[in-house]
């Protein structure tokens, strides 16, 4: 079942009605799991860091083993043709993705060169604004290298974020914080995260066990602009606790205030509503589709 509404689907060179079916049985890709895709968004006409997500695509399947058979600009092209097919006002989530059709001798590598490529554009609303959710802690955490694809973004990864997702919408909650293998908090089950003590931002700082977000990125570098100090460090839950605001940062939604942390509440405050203004800004002023 989709998520979203409106579906256009790039597949073998141009772009079809629908949710088109593109991935066969046989397929690597479906039979063990070696798939990578990324995301944008269309809002309000523009569609802020096309070019970085289509990139980091390409990347995730290098490191997935997978052989990328576009272009980034040529990727960018194919997005902004389809775009065109939606209203001015139309809010698109853009998923760009590559899986492997064929293994090698054994079956389990993926085959240099034999590669499925396709984008899907679907209608998804952004968040409305201020709208929040709260956070609990989970017993799963995030893998390292030496145990998973962590420097992908990739779809194997994602069953360990829906049981942790899981877990806490079972605990009465909507997201959750989670560890790295050392314990120290590493992103939430969904997005990445961030916390304000005494107007400074604080996040996690990227040990490899979790895809530093491109939207958290641009969030970091609107702020330093604007001369908050934001900081790349080791927190932990502790940390979160004593925290005087705490937002998550993704794609899908930009910006998400965080109301409560396992029975510890927070003001939806000053800096996490300056961070969201300040996105939408710069993504404005880069101009329309």
């Amino acid at each position: 079942m989709a998520t979203g509404t409106n579906i256009k689907t790039y597949f073998e060179g141009r772009w079809h009605d629908g949710d088109v079916p593109i991935i066969n049985a046989a397929d690597h890709g479906a039979w063990l799991g070696t798939s990578v895709f990324d995301g944008a968004r269309f809002f309000e006409g523009v569609v802020p860091d096309l070019e970085a997500h289509c990139a980091r695509v390409n990347r995730s399947a290098e490191a997935l083993m997978i052989t990328p058979t576009m272009e980034t600009a040529d990727i960018v092209e194919a997005v902004r043709e389809g775009l065109q097919m939606y209203a001015k006002d139309a809010t698109v989530y853009i998923r760009p993705m590559y899986w492997a059709l064929d293994g090698g001798d054994l079956g389990v590598d993926p085959k240099p060169g034999a590669t499925g490529f396709t984008i899907c554009l679907e209608e998804i609303p952004m968040a409305p604004k201020g709208k929040a959710t709260t956070l609990t802690t989970t017993r799963f955490r995030r893998p390292v290298m030496e145990d998973a694809v962590v420097n992908a973004k990739a779809g194997c990864l994602y069953p360990n974020n829906a049981r942790m997702l899981i877990e806490a919408r079972n605990k009465g909650y909507g997201n959750a914080l989670v560890a790295d293998a050392l314990g120290n908090v590493a992103e939430t089950a969904t997005a990445n995260i961030f916390m304000v003590k005494d107007g400074e931002v604080f996040t996690p700082v990227p040990n490899g066990t979790f895809l530093a977000g491109i939207t958290r990125a641009r969030h970091m570098k609107n702020l330093r602009d604007n001369g908050v100090k934001v900081h790349e460090e080791v927190l932990g839950f502790d940390d979160f606790r004593a925290a005087d605001e705490v937002f998550m940062s993704g794609n899908m939604m930009k910006v998400t205030p965080v109301t409560e942390f396992d029975g510890t509440h927070y003001q939806q405050g000053p800096v996490t509503s300056q961070v969201r203004d300040m996105y939408w800004d710069w993504a404005l002023s880069e101009g329309a589709l």
